[in-house]
């Protein structure tokens, strides 16, 4: 496995890059201040623009790091942050990540987030060297679910009460990925 940071990535719709600070009011506006886009997370939604502007120049100062992987997702035809992807959790010895993601309520059910997760793997697997990438949802969250199998996922369980968010103590549903299934799919599609 080779860290490369929070490179920036694109696909047809998308720009995926570093937080800069200048990003704080945008975040606020499309996604951080809204508590329907909170529900589900581990932190509460944004009391104030000011607290995104804070996020935004700390993810900055974060990303730097070449073990740090932290986008933006932006929007080409918006041109501006309209939500995050993150590795939330990494296991080097085992190469092994989780990914975490949120979006802002205007985009959702549009497939932004699947473009954005698959070409997050894409570069996880190809150039890092990931063997294996899972993310988690609260099972009363089944659109992040959907978005999980869009990219490839494949659904590996239940785990109750295996995770903490804004609704509480709360069952997780667990997917992955592995890199030979990755790589599989790849060969057999044209």
């Amino acid at each position: 496995m080779e860290h490369k940071g929070t490179k920036t990535l694109e696909t047809e719709r998308l720009i995926l890059r570093s937080f800069t600070a200048q990003d704080g009011p945008a975040m606020f506006r499309n996604w951080t201040g809204d508590p329907e886009v909170t529900r589900f997370l581990t932190w509460p939604a944004h009391p104030s623009e000011e607290v995104s502007c804070q996020l935004a120049a700390y993810w900055e100062e974060k990303g730097k790091q070449p073990d740090i992987y932290q986008w933006a997702i932006v929007l080409r035809e918006l041109g501006e942050p309209i939500g995050s992807l993150a590795v939330v959790a990494r296991e080097d010895e085992i190469e092994k990540c989780e990914l975490g993601y949120c979006i802002g309520r205007a985009w959702w059910g549009k497939g932004i987030m699947p473009e954005a997760v698959k070409r997050v793997i894409q570069y996880l697997f190809e150039e890092v060297g990931m063997n294996r990438i899972e993310a988690g949802h609260d099972v009363d969250n089944p659109a992040s679910g959907r978005v999980m199998r869009k990219a490839g996922m494949a659904f590996e369980g239940v785990l109750r009460q295996n995770g903490k968010n804004n609704q509480g103590l709360r069952d997780m549903a667990l997917y992955a990925i592995l890199r030979q299934d990755y790589l599989k799919e790849k060969e057999e599609t044209p």
